[in-house]
């Protein structure tokens, strides 16, 4: 089992400082324990071009502050903020557990749209984590569109129990409402052909742009089935997936012993 928590919020505009104060306080009053907490992309900021103003070097407030976080809930706390390295900047998910130990995705696609391609440089790997009996893959927002990207592979040969690379698939997010639809038709879609639960984890209200933002965080079964929903409010929800349940159902229907192989180069 896996005690998942979604936290849907309403972001201040490039303010980390009030953005960490706000998230802090809803992770401290959540009414259940929880093994996995997942904030929304960019949630110290909101989506912001503005790296250059907002970007944090690694080991510095934010990751210091998720490391607080975790350890004191004893869950993984894992959302996106603004990096800088050298002289590139990154749109990085960092994936960190209660005893210090952690890991890094660097968004892959990035949104041209908004220009995120000239500022932000793209990610390269692709990452799967082990998490209380589980392998979870976590994407940021306009990888969504990519299925190539999120394909779930067949697991060593080996691994018995994960016959699949992944169990879930998280997609952390700024979806604004214009492009809702495709939001809520990719996440089906991604669970369906990944035989995978999927979760989408986006914010709500409206950014210093004003753009708005529906939310719609959502929990999807590996049926496509919505399992939870919630539009145009701040929300948290928090749930427990079934590993056994995904596993009977991969078992009933096979269908990844039928897909294409193939690489990506």
């Amino acid at each position: 089992m896996l005690r998942l928590t979604l936290i849907q919020a309403d972001l201040h505009w490039e303010n980390p400082v009030a953005n960490r104060a706000m998230l802090e306080e809803t992770i401290f009053s959540l009414p259940e324990p929880t093994d996995l907490i997942v904030l929304p992309e960019m949630f110290t900021t909101g989506f912001s071009m503005n790296a250059s103003a907002l970007a944090e070097p690694m080991n510095l407030t934010t990751f210091r502050w998720l490391k607080q976080m975790a350890v004191q809930t004893g869950a993984v706390v894992t959302g996106s903020y603004i990096v800088k390295e050298g002289r590139e900047y990154y749109n990085r998910l960092v994936w960190m557990e209660p005893d210090g130990a952690f890991d890094t995705y660097d968004k892959r696609h990035l949104f041209r749209m908004a220009e995120e391609d000239k500022t932000y440089t793209p990610g390269a790997r692709r990452l799967v984590k082990s998490w209380k009996g589980w392998n979870i893959c976590p994407l940021i927002c306009y990888d969504l569109r990519f299925p190539v990207w999120s394909r779930n592979r067949p697991a060593d040969v080996s691994d018995t129990d994960h016959r699949l690379e992944y169990d879930l698939l998280l997609y952390i997010a700024n979806w604004p409402t214009p492009r809702r639809t495709a939001w809520n038709t990719l996440l089906q879609a991604r669970a369906i052909e990944n035989l995978s639960y999927v979760v989408g984890v986006n914010r709500v209200g409206e950014d210093g742009k004003g753009f708005p933002y529906s939310g719609e965080s959502a929990i999807i079964d590996p049926k496509g089935e919505v399992l939870f929903r919630q539009a145009d409010t701040e929300a948290v929800c928090q749930m427990t997936l079934s590993l056994d349940d995904l596993r009977a159902y991969r078992a009933r229907f096979p269908a990844d012993q039928d897909a294409d192989s193939f690489q990506i180069l």
